[in-house]
């Protein structure tokens, strides 16, 4: 993929990836322990990030709305939900595991065109390339920090949950 700042794009190249996750997560020919794996973390570390960086800068624009934004962090939330559900599975590739893998897909597949829908296209729209780009700096910056952190670890994914 080609290197960009802007936050749009690094937002998307995330959703795309979890989408490449999710096939390998349903591959009985993949590795799916090691792609549940950094899927977690990949999940965990987008959401912070989100939420401690772009967030809070796209809630001061007019014409993005708020409401959008704080549903944007409720399914955040559903989607932590549905990860510690998977992640609490004792057998990869279970009937249990592939009714929790399902239930994150729909979580995490639904909060990303929705958030691709309204916040993302509304930050295309509103917020000049200088501001989406130190946004996608930060953004990069706090989703690496948070990856070095092991954010999806199990007992990580507990606290977040549980808090």
């Amino acid at each position: 993929m080609a290197q960009t700042r802007d936050v749009v794009e690094l937002i998307l190249q995330d959703h795309r990836k979890m989408e490449d996750l999710f096939r390998l997560m349903r591959s009985v020919e993949a590795d799916r322990a090691a792609a549940l794996r950094e899927f977690s973390d990949l999940l965990i570390a987008h959401a912070l990030a989100e939420e401690a960086k772009v967030y809070p800068a796209l809630k001061r624009y007019k014409k993005i709305d708020d409401d959008e934004v704080e549903h944007g962090e409720e399914e955040h939330e559903e989607g932590n939900k549905a990860l510690l559900e998977l992640l609490e599975v004792d057998e990869v590739g279970s009937e249990e595991w592939d009714e929790k893998l399902e239930e994150l897909v729909q979580a995490v597949t639904h909060h990303a065109d929705e958030e691709e829908r309204t916040i993302l296209n509304g930050a295309r729209e509103n917020v000049a390339m200088e501001r989406r780009e130190e946004l996608g700096e930060a953004f990069v910056e706090e989703r690496e920090r948070q990856l070095k952190a092991g954010c999806g670890d199990i007992e990580n994914v507990r606290r977040i949950v549980g808090s």
